[in-house]
């Protein structure tokens, strides 16, 4: 079907139909991706811990039995995946990218979506980078390095999914299970050119519970929209542990992907009113509303008319962030990096009435929300103000990304194009809480099938 070369560039959804058709087995998608792995990743430091090679390739084996007998466990049997280092999986540590976590714990239980994967026969690779506890919109620790972008080494992949979208990006296996607190799937995704859908809160279960509380979402970035599809069939599956879990409908979230968007009102804000975009940024998003036009959707510039929530949305997670430093003992506290201890000191001075009030103006801005869409079925946003900066800048707060943490919608972020200096723009699709995810993932596909974006298969050094 494909050369061992380009083994690792191909989808979830091409391996799973190479399975079935015996075209391709796990045990030579595997070797294919972990060579791959051990020659591009130094360049890009995806990975916080990578699985002992013997392990991974005695799962493929299985994997392989399976297919061979037409028994596989679930959708992604013997799809390679990998996970973001906040996401509990058994036996290997997950540390969070922080020296205030101790590698030395028995490890003993999965995260929801990682027991989920398992569950279904996805071969595990290891465990990818984060910021230190998902606290930051770029991948650079104490613990664990900086991550770099692999259109640009020189630039970051974003975060606090870095890692996860540097692996995506390069082709360190197709499922990559990352989280959403703020936007740290999406930004990342934007940065680096890839599809990534924060689902709408609960779909895929979160546990053990983060310090974001509620703004906490996870889910998928891939290389496209069907393997985001994919993806959900395995992991958006209640899980006792998470009391807020969807339940489980017995959808195949594949089923209406090529649907279209003909007859759907889609708003387009280039700023929500208040951001701040790159003039390369939004020249790309402008013209990508074309293409909804040009497909039967009808597209009106609009406004959901909300101020910048960032305080409110801050304020919520610094309270978090306090109460999770000082669960540490004093010496381990120690440990934490400047980004979560600045977090929690702002968090200490938030007092129960403020904090109320915090929790008010979130409650506001959903239900101005929950109004907006009985007028508009989707809205669009860019993902991000900017492309990637440096790996030695902050990538600030220009991101379209967390008011809708606040309000639990489903979104994704899709490649809309790149700069002159050939650096990715993300695309934002923003759905309704209730019911909204299948219709987010139906027009990312409609703008994938006739835009479609094509990722490197090498990092790239700094050009600029």
């Amino acid at each position: 079907m494909s050369s061992g070369t380009d083994l690792p560039h191909l989808s979830a959804t091409e391996l799973v139909a190479a399975y079935g058709t015996r075209q391709l087995s796990p045990v030579e998608v595997t070797r294919a991706i972990l060579d791959h792995i051990l020659a591009e990743n130094p360049k890009v430091n995806a990975f916080a811990f990578l699985a002992p090679a013997d392990e991974v390739l005695e799962t493929a084996r299985q994997s392989e039995r399976r297919w061979a007998q037409g028994t596989p466990l679930g959708p992604v049997d013997g799809v390679p995946a990998a996970i973001k280092d906040l996401l509990l999986t058994r036996g290997w540590p997950t540390l969070r990218g922080s020296l205030a976590v101790h590698a030395e714990q028995p490890w003993a239980e999965d995260a929801p979506a990682v027991a989920r994967l398992r569950e279904q026969g996805a071969i595990l690779l290891g465990k990818t980078t984060t910021a230190e506890f998902g606290a930051k919109g770029a991948t650079d620790t104490q613990r664990h390095g900086v991550t770099r972008n692999p259109w640009n080494t020189a630039r970051t992949p974003g975060g606090s999914s870095g890692g996860s979208a540097a692996a995506a990006a390069l082709g360190f296996g197709p499922i990559q299970i990352g989280t959403d607190g703020g936007g740290s799937i999406r930004q990342p995704a934007s940065f680096t050119g890839l599809v990534g859908f924060k689902p709408s809160f609960g779909l895929v279960p979160g546990y053990p519970a983060s310090f974001r509380g509620s703004l906490f979402h996870v889910g998928p970035l891939a290389r496209s929209v069907a393997d985001v599809a994919l993806i959900l069939n395995g992991i958006a599956r209640p899980d006792h542990r998470d009391w807020l879990s969807q339940p489980h409908d017995g959808r195949d979230w594949r089923l209406g992907l090529e649907g279209g968007v003909t007859g759907l009102r889609i708003a387009f804000s280039p700023d929500l009113g208040y951001a701040r975009v790159n003039a390369e940024v939004a020249t790309i998003i402008a013209e990508a509303t074309d293409v909804f036009r040009s497909l039967g959707a009808t597209v009106e510039q609009a406004s959901p008319g909300f101020t910048d929530p960032f305080d409110v949305y801050y304020g919520l997670s610094a309270a978090g962030a306090a109460r999770l430093v000082d669960s540490f003992t004093p010496e381990d506290r120690d440990r934490i990096g400047p980004n979560l201890r600045a977090m929690a000191d702002a968090g200490r001075k938030i007092d129960l009435g403020a904090y109320l009030g915090l929790q008010d103006e979130r409650a506001a801005l959903g239900r101005l929300l929950e109004g907006f869409h009985h007028d508009w079925d989707l809205l669009i946003t860019p993902t991000t103000a900017n492309s990637a900066p440096g790996v030695d800048e902050t990538p600030g707060r220009g991101f379209f990304t967390y008011p809708f943490n606040l309000t639990k919608q489903p979104a994704i972020s899709i490649p809309a194009g790149t700069t002159a200096a050939g650096l990715p723009v993300g695309l934002q699709i923003v759905g309704p809480r209730l019911h909204g995810d299948s219709l987010v993932l139906r027009a990312a596909r409609a703008f994938e099938r006739v835009h479609p974006f094509t990722l490197p298969k090498t990092a790239k050094g700094d050009r600029s």
